[in-house]
């Protein structure tokens, strides 16, 4: 006889969240379907509804944890660093990390573009924000510093949005040097 183990409510959101993040970076809030999510995460439609509420509140679960999971990274990286150290780590684990996941950055294209909507606008500001913030205080760099740090990231979030590999475009090459550039 073949024992399973039932996933809790929390695995399953959880389960939910992984999948939700692929579709909506694909097809954005508007188009994705939460029917294709529950498909993809082993339950019914309804069930997504049951741990969600709605489509957009799954939207805004995913984007805030893709903000949380960055500021995780962030933290990891600069541990036991401060300054310009402290924001070289950060820029480091950032494009060793997450700039190879194609999808997380794709997500988070989605979430800027669907930032006209109230409540995903509160919610993407508010993970920026808390980005911002801790990027500051544990490099405690002047504003031009941190801005030009953001600056590159969101330049290298729309290179990997584009698909583009080193040597494909010549002035790809270019901003890519630029952005390695200490």
């Amino acid at each position: 006889m073949t024992v399973s183990t039932r996933k809790t409510a929390e695995e399953r959101r959880e389960a939910v969240l992984d999948v939700a993040l692929e579709e909506f970076a694909l097809r954005g809030l508007d188009g994705a379907s939460t029917e294709a999510i529950a498909a993809a995460a082993g339950i019914s439609q309804p069930y997504v509804f049951r741990l969600f509420g709605t489509k957009k509140d799954l939207f805004k679960a995913v984007v805030a944890r893709c903000f949380r999971q960055t500021l995780e990274l962030f933290q990891r990286a600069a541990e036991g660093e401060r300054g310009e150290a402290a924001l070289h780590a950060m820029g480091r684990a950032y494009t060793e990390q997450l700039l190879p996941d194609r999808t997380r950055l794709l997500a988070q294209m989605q979430a800027y573009a669907a930032s006209d909507d109230p409540e995903v606008r509160e919610v993407v500001r508010n993970g920026y924000g808390d980005l911002v913030a801790y990027v500051e205080r544990v490099s405690g760099r002047p504003a031009d510093e941190i801005s030009r740090f953001f600056a590159k990231g969101m330049l290298l979030n729309v290179i990997a949005a584009m698909g583009l590999d080193a040597g494909e475009e010549p002035w790809a090459d270019r901003l890519l040097a630029g952005c390695k550039e200490e």
